[in-house]
């Protein structure tokens, strides 16, 4: 009785002097608007009697929520909430197997990802401790685009951390108009899905402006959370900035900061624009200049702008995708101006990176909408003499990219014979 006298008034001195006792994760689940079980994993904070800050954490498309788990529990260890969760079609989660399912389905299963992560969402925020004002994300590859919707959805997440992965066109938006939300992003260079991995993390680290924001590259480590494994340092950067991002000087939208000037933000803006690619392409060939191995821009988000400003006045074309078709109810002038900035973009592209043989391929598509046939078939035969020695895509990718681009070479032959 004695000794268990001594051992309570031990606890009580420990947590009085700050101390709280771990806690267990604990599975949970959820339930979908359509009725599938979704599984998540809460880590809870540190039990200290105040409120805290929480994090969702959304994983890879090549693993589950588990992946989560090293930054997971040093989250909860900091006191901060944490809660990883399993995709709809992988782990625990419910729906068709996304790893054997058609690329149809596998569409339908990321098509019902933002309702799943909305009801897992507000469960988080209603747990009890939960401080509904120092909310932040974190993805890894394809969980990066997810965690950055989320945050378009949900004013409440002020801090993000993104690994090796990319964002679509409105995500970037978002960012780039929300610079007060720190951003953390991280990648290795020999990452398998891609080359270009830490440029790409480092460009978006650097989009918005913001002083707070931090990258951070290795050598080696693979993709996204696997860098973890190699690398436990991440883990920690990663909680640290959390920490100081939710806890220490929580990051607001009415905080006043003065946001750096990066080439990489004065030319996204510029490209952005309509009628802008020229102002865009001048920046880019300034900052060359003054350093003839500057990285503005990756290529496949420059790609990815190019071909959206042709799909704004209806036109839809490009490397492995169907030809060109128009319409959209742009007017003329719209159009005329979006083929000729689409045009300027991609043949920025391909100077910025002459062994590509995907850059040539969407230059033939800019050169067809502008109506320039030779100059397609140039950049086409161009592609294909590329293709051999380029190491920057799969090799399944690279067979669709040959096939598309061998189309297309033997249409423009076939067209210029007749």
């Amino acid at each position: 009785m004695k000794c268990l006298r001594i051992f309570v008034a031990l606890i009580a001195t420990l947590m009085a002097a700050g101390w709280a006792p771990a806690q267990t994760p604990r599975d949970v689940e959820f339930t979908a608007a359509d009725g599938t079980s979704l599984k998540g994993t809460w880590y809870a904070a540190k039990a200290g009697g105040k409120s805290a800050p929480a994090v969702m954490l959304l994983h890879m498309c090549n693993t589950d929520r588990k992946s989560w788990a090293p930054v997971a529990e040093q989250l909860s260890a900091a006191g901060i909430n944490a809660l990883a969760v399993d995709n709809r079609g992988f782990g625990e989660s419910g729906g068709p197997r996304a790893a054997n399912a058609s690329a149809e389905v596998q569409q339908q299963l990321a098509e019902k990802w933002p309702g799943d992560f909305d009801t897992e969402f507000a469960w988080m925020l209603q747990q009890p401790g939960v401080d509904r004002n120092r909310i932040g994300a974190g993805g890894g590859s394809c969980g990066v685009n997810n965690a950055v919707q989320l945050a378009r959805r949900h004013p409440e997440i002020r801090a993000l951390v993104l690994l090796a992965g990319q964002t679509d066109a409105g995500g970037l938006n978002y960012l780039r108009q929300n610079a007060w939300i720190p951003l953390f992003t991280a990648a290795a260079a020999d990452d398998e899905y891609s080359t270009e991995a830490p440029q790409l993390m480092q460009w978006t680290a650097e989009l918005t402006g913001n002083p707070r924001n931090r990258f951070v590259g290795f050598k080696d480590g693979r993709h996204g959370t696997e860098i973890f494994g190699p690398h436990p340092e991440l883990p920690k950067e990663i909680v640290a900035f959390y920490v100081d991002a939710l806890e220490k000087y929580p990051a607001s939208a009415s905080a006043k900061f003065t946001p750096k000037k990066t080439a990489a933000g004065t030319f996204w803006v510029a490209a952005s624009q309509p009628g802008g690619a020229a102002r865009a392409a001048q920046i880019f060939h300034d900052e060359r200049r003054r350093d003839p191995h500057a990285e503005v821009f990756p290529e496949s988000m420059l790609n990815a702008l190019a071909y959206q400003r042709l799909q704004s006045v209806g036109i839809t074309m490009g490397g492995a995708n169907p030809p060109a078709s128009s319409g959209g109810g742009a007017s003329p002038q719209q159009t005329a101006q979006a083929k000729q900035d689409a045009l300027v973009l991609f043949k920025l592209n391909a100077e910025a990176f002459p062994n590509s043989a995907n850059a040539q391929d969407s230059l033939a598509d800019g050169y067809l909408a502008n109506g320039q046939n030779a100059e397609a078939l140039a950049a086409d035969q161009k592609c294909l003499e590329l293709l051999p020695n380029d190491n920057s895509q799969t090799d399944q990718f690279k067979q669709a990219l040959r096939e598309a681009a061998e189309a297309k070479v033997a249409k423009l032959k076939g067209s210029a014979g007749s």
